[in-house]
C-alpha cells in the first residue's frame, strides 16, 4: 500500500500540518562523517540511518526530516589525519535541542531519532539526543502545566490516564540502529555495517580496496552480503514501527 510519506525539506505547509494533525511519526536520521576504512563511504552512519528511515516511510505515513551527517564521531577510529569530521558533544546536543524544540513547540508529539553510530551502547551521539529530548520534555511540561505539575493533586492519576499519544515520555524517542530487542550485532566497516550499506546502496562497498589497508576492524567486511543487509534493515524497520505503533518507549 502506498504511503503519503514526504520529506519536510521539499514540502509545503499543507503536508506538514496534516502530518501534525494526524500525529504521523516525524523521523530524523542521524549519523557522522567518519573514517570507515578504505572500503566504505565517510557518510556511512548517516546513510544507513537515512536508508532505514526511507524504508519505514515506505510502510507507514511519515514526515522525514533532512539527514544530519555531522555527529559526534570522536577520533576513536583514527585521528584528524583520517579526515573524520568530529562535532563537540555539547555543540551537537545544542544543535539537536534546537531542532527538537522547534518541532515540539510547533505541536509535534511523535518525534523519532535514529542513530546509527556507536550503536553497542548509549555513547555520545545517542546520549546527546536523549538528553536534549528529555530536557525539552520537562521544560515544555513545566512551561505549559506550571511548576509542580506532577505533584499537583489533580494529577495524582497522571500515569493511569495516559494514552500512547498523551505519554510525554514518548513524544521524543531515540532509536539505536542495532536494537537489542532484535539482537542485532554492530560493527564498524565490518560485515554487519557493510551488508546494510550494500543492501541500501548497491555498489557502495569497495571490497577490492581492502588490499590498501591493514585496518583490523574492516577485515570481516569480506563476509558482507546484500542479503544479510536486507535482513538487518528489515528487522530494524519492523522493530521501530512496532515500537511507534504500540506506543512503547524506544530501545
Amino acid at each position: 500500500m502506498a504511503t503519503k510519506t514526504f520529506n519536510m525539506a521539499y514540502s509545503y505547509p499543507e503536508e506538514v500540518e496534516r502530518a501534525k494533525k494526524e500525529n504521523w511519526p516525524v523521523l530524523l536520521p542521524v549519523g557522522t562523517m567518519e573514517y570507515h576504512s578504505t572500503i566504505c563511504p565517510y557518510g556511512c552512519d548517516a546513510l544507513v540511518s537515512q536508508g532505514i528511515i526511507k524504508k519505514i516511510g515506505e510502510k507507514k505515513d511519515c514526515m522525514i526530516l533532512p539527514t544530519i551527517f555531522y555527529g559526534v564521531s570522536s577520533y576513536a577510529v583514527g585521528g584528524p589525519e583520517k579526515n573524520t569530521i568530529n562535532m563537540d558533544v555539547d555543540v551537537f546536543e545544542s544543535y539537536i535541542y534546537n531542532i527538537l524544540k522547534s518541532l515540539l513547540w510547533s505541536g509535534f508529539r511523535n518525534i523519532n531519532i535514529l542513530v546509527c553510530h556507536q550503536t553497542e551502547e548509549i555513547l555520545p551521539t545517542a546520549a546527546a539526543c536523549i538528553k536534549a529530548g528529555k530536557k525539552l520534555t520537562f521544560e515544555y511540561l513545566e512551561q505549559t502545566k506550571g511548576y509542580g505539575w506532577w505533584g499537583d493533586n489533580k494529577n495524582k492519576e497522571f500515569y493511569e490516564n495516559l494514552s500512547a499519544e498523551d505519554n510525554p515520555w514518548n513524544w521524543i524517542r531515540v532509536f539505536n540502529g542495532c536494537p537489542k530487542r532484535n539482537a542485532l550485532p554492530g560493527d564498524h566497516a565490518g560485515k554487519e555495517e557493510c551488508s546494510s550499506m550494500e543492501y541500501l546502496y548497491p555498489g557502495s562497498i569497495k571490497l577490492e580496496r581492502l588490499k590498501d589497508t591493514d585496518d583490523w576492524f574492516a577485515e570481516s567486511s569480506k563476509e558482507m552480503s546484500a542479503e544479510r543487509g536486507k535482513e538487518r534493515v528489515t528487522r530494524c524497520v519492523d522493530a521501530i514501527i512496532e515500537t511507534i505503533e504500540k506506543g512503547l518507549s524506544s530501545f
